[in-house]
């Protein structure tokens, strides 16, 4: 009966797999927010791709501003 209330005292103080639980959801956290934060700066670095693709379109290609080349957006 000791061994008992010996091993409930220490399965009750034992805080190993709570503080494995909090360190799995920070991590769950992290990579959410990683993922989110790429997401929009690939967004926004194919935008800038697409202003500069059309400015160049509108311009010509050429240095001198009469080119005849194109600029293709899309992949």
């Amino acid at each position: 009966m000791n061994k008992l209330m010996t091993m409930a005292r220490q399965f009750r103080t034992d805080e190993n797999g709570a503080a494995m639980v909090e360190y799995s959801i920070l991590v769950g956290i992290i990579a959410a927010a990683s993922i989110l934060a790429i997401i929009a700066i690939g967004g926004w670095v194919s935008q800038q791709f697409t202003g500069l693709c059309s400015v160049l379109n509108s311009k010509g290609l050429s240095s001198s501003g009469t080119g005849t080349g194109s600029c293709d957006p899309t992949p």
